[in-house]
């Protein structure tokens, strides 16, 4: 078989599969990333502490436990250095992550944005984070919600 014969056989599966493709990427799709139909729920009765004396012990670091992410904010070990939200995106459910250059929540997979009060910055996301209530004793940060 020629060359010509072999690629005028093969380009028309691959030019409907591209079609397919292109079909599922586009705006108009109904997909749960452009109607944002994908319900995410934050966990509920959350209730857990950190030990502050082994974990966040730079500004801008970051752990996730149980659905929540912490990150602390500032120095010292009062609630108001850190911040505690939901890690699934409000947008698909992907794992979000800490920028400790920005200090933002932001989601890997659409490039979601989040402020440390868990609110969008950035879509496709149109929902805020849940945040919850930080509570600290000595060297124990609780996080409860």
């Amino acid at each position: 078989m020629e060359r010509r014969d072999f690629l005028g056989t093969l380009s028309a599966p691959v030019l409907v599969a591209c079609a397919a493709c292109m079909g599922a990427c586009s705006k108009g799709s109904s997909s749960p990333s452009s109607s944002n139909a994908v319900t995410v729920t934050p966990p509920t009765n959350v209730n857990f502490s950190v030990d502050l004396g082994a974990n966040l012990l730079t500004v801008g670091s970051a752990i996730a436990q149980s659905g929540v992410i912490i990150a602390r904010l500032a120095t010292g070990n009062s609630p108001a250095s850190f911040t505690a939200v939901q890690q699934a995106c409000t947008h698909e459910g992907t794992a979000i992550n800490f920028s400790a250059t920005s200090s933002q929540f932001i989601c890997p997979n659409h490039g979601s944005v989040f402020n440390t009060n868990g609110n969008v910055l950035v879509g496709p996301a149109t929902r805020s984070l849940r945040v919850y209530t930080l509570a600290v004793s000595g060297s124990t940060l609780t996080v409860t919600g």
